[in-house]
């Protein structure tokens, strides 16, 4: 305790003060827009509903358009999300029936809560990372890996995946990533495998519960039962969720997906996770150790209550932006050994624009009625099959299976943030609509946004800036790349999902939903162990033994059979002759 006061009784940098009006400026945009939103001069207010076809599909050819440069890297995807927001707000302003949006009134259509809890985190790793913490962490789980690459990947992956879902995606990425790159240089390991690899366990872990991913986040607040009745639909209210629903009904769900992920992830980059590196770990200790213990103590102690304070976020309600910025601000007051621009460093001033621009690309073509162009044919889609009488479980089953597709795939391409606060209100008007039961939806709209997440480089929050740091670090992620990883991981883990609601929410129903449950869980659990068991009886370690196959034992033992009957049988050519 006499450390932590003596530091902040210390004389303050001035730029320590600039720092706390940065961070405080944030903090007023974010008040600013809830006070515009509570008092009715919101960016919904500010724009109308657009009815014209031709808004629709101009905002289509936009997105298009901003998808096609960030792919090909013709320009940086920062530069992309500019643009196409430039041109989105442009075209919102010719179809408008309004005067011409002014530049504050643009600014509304920024989620300040994401770039409030960016700026928040990012400060607090810049000044993390120079107490030698994220070193000392690379440090130990090489020795717990022995050497082996694969059981170091597991290791980080499962790190990943338990961080995610109890603290949440973007913030465990922000803290894991500087350690994965520094542990990549010390091991000579390509980082961007590993940082892919993390990045997929972050956005599957973060699905299992309410704070583990900001789409979930956001279906808590405006699913909760009081949500719905003051949306004006209290008939629909009980179906509401809160946060111990979704540990039940995500969690045994996301169970399922993870040793898949981890054999596609072996599979997918055999080459990389293969052999061992040795390394002296006395020495490794000795040179990546902690440098400045008293400012560990500190900032540590600081992280800590912000983590704490994300976890009781659902009691209190404070939202987690004025937790990280908060946080941020008594960071910068508690330390006087860096200047400014050290932690500051750490700050991706390109990933906020990024987000910054894509926020209102989204909202934008939100007015020209892209997103309800989509909401409208899902509801078609489901209006298609079964009929209007209550329980009927061929439109629950489709209802399910279309709503977890179409937000997998929306929100590959489409940031899942915009897109799930979109698919709210569409949620509830299918569930008024069309007589169908609110839970299953609900849960089909978190699963798909979260691993839909996976999709693409620009998913999920927690994609952009893990390669937003690892850019900085000299090592850039592209388009391409993430997608050859992250695309067949967002199909396959949607796949099995699918199966899991199928049975648990359309032949189980609101009787046999937890039986169902069980028996999936208990099949999963009872696979891997067999799984496990297999790999150890070959000599195995854990890690190996996790993604054992015979498909190589299948293989040769094939070849073996063909060769014994080319051998037994006469070739057709000598039964000619």
């Amino acid at each position: 305790m006499s450390d932590v006061l003596s530091l902040f009784r210390r004389r303050r940098h001035p730029s320590q003060y600039i720092a706390f009006g940065l961070l405080m400026f944030a903090g007023s945009m974010i008040f600013a827009s809830n006070t515009l939103a509570a008092g009715g001069s919101s960016s919904s207010s500010l724009v109308k509903p657009i009815d014209s076809t031709q808004a629709v599909w101009v905002g289509l050819a936009i997105l298009l358009g901003v998808y096609a440069l960030i792919i090909t890297e013709v320009v940086h995807r920062t530069l992309a999300a500019a643009i196409g927001g430039l041109l989105a707000v442009i075209a919102l302003n010719y179809y408008a029936p309004e005067d011409t949006l002014s530049l504050g009134a643009v600014t509304t259509l920024i989620d300040w809560e994401t770039i409030g809890l960016l700026l928040g985190m990012m400060v607090m790793v810049g000044i993390l990372s120079h107490t030698g913490l994220f070193e000392w962490f690379a440090v130990q789980a090489y020795k717990q890996s022995g050497g082996s690459v694969w059981t170091l990947v597991v290791i980080l992956c499962s790190v990943t995946a338990v961080l995610s879902a109890f603290l949440d995606n973007v913030t465990t990425m922000l803290l894991l990533t500087p350690v994965t790159i520094q542990l990549a240089k010390v091991l000579d390991l390509k980082p961007i495998p590993l940082l892919i690899s993390e990045v997929l366990f972050s956005n599957i872990g973060g699905a299992a519960t309410m704070i583990g991913d900001p789409p979930n986040i956001m279906i808590g607040s405006g699913l909760s039962p009081s949500a719905i009745e003051n949306a004006g639909y209290p008939e629909l209210a009980g179906a509401g969720v809160t946060f111990n629903d979704f540990i039940l009904e995500m969690a045994p769900g996301i169970f399922m997906t993870v040793v898949p992920a981890f054999m596609f992830l072996k599979w997918m980059y055999a080459e990389e996770f293969a052999g061992t590196r040795v390394r002296d770990i006395a020495e490794l200790e000795a040179k990546y150790g902690i440098k400045d213990v008293a400012m560990l103590k500190v900032s540590g102690s600081i992280l800590v209550l912000v983590v704490l304070n994300f976890f009781l976020h659902p009691i209190t309600h404070i939202a987690v932006s004025w937790i990280a910025l908060f946080g941020a601000v008594l960071m910068l007051l508690a330390t006087d050994r860096h200047d400014l621009e050290e932690p500051l460093e750490k700050v991706e001033w390109s990933t906020l624009l990024f987000f910054a621009g894509l926020f209102v690309l989204v909202h934008s073509l939100q007015y020209l009625g892209v997103i309800d162009f989509i909401g409208d044919y899902v509801t078609k889609g489901i209006a298609m099959f079964g009929t209007d009488e209550p329980g009927d479980v061929v439109r629950l089953g489709a209802a399910v299976l279309i709503i977890l597709w179409v937000s997998a795939v929306a929100s590959a391409f489409i940031d899942n943030i915009p897109y799930t606060a979109t698919m709210i209100p569409v949620v509830l008007q299918i569930a008024d609509d069309l007589n169908i039961e609110l839970g299953p939806m609900i849960w089909a709209l978190a699963f798909g946004a979260c691993l839909g997440g996976n999709g693409t480089l620009i998913g999920a929050s927690a994609n952009v800036v893990t390669a937003g740091m690892s850019e900085e670090a000299g090592y850039p992620i592209s388009f391409n790349e993430f997608f050859k990883a992250g695309f067949p991981i967002m199909i396959m883990t949607t796949a099995i999902v699918s199966l899991y609601m199928v049975m648990v929410y359309v032949v189980g129903g609101e009787d046999g939903g937890t039986v169902w449950k069980i028996v999936l869980m208990g099949i999963s659990l009872i696979g891997i162990i067999m799984q496990l068991a297999r790999g150890r009886s070959k000599g195995k370690n854990f890690a190996d033994s996790l993604v054992d196959n015979d498909a190589e034992q299948i293989k040769d033992a094939v070849e073996n059979i063909v060769d014994l009957v080319v051998k037994k049988v006469p070739s057709f050519s000598e039964s000619e002759e």
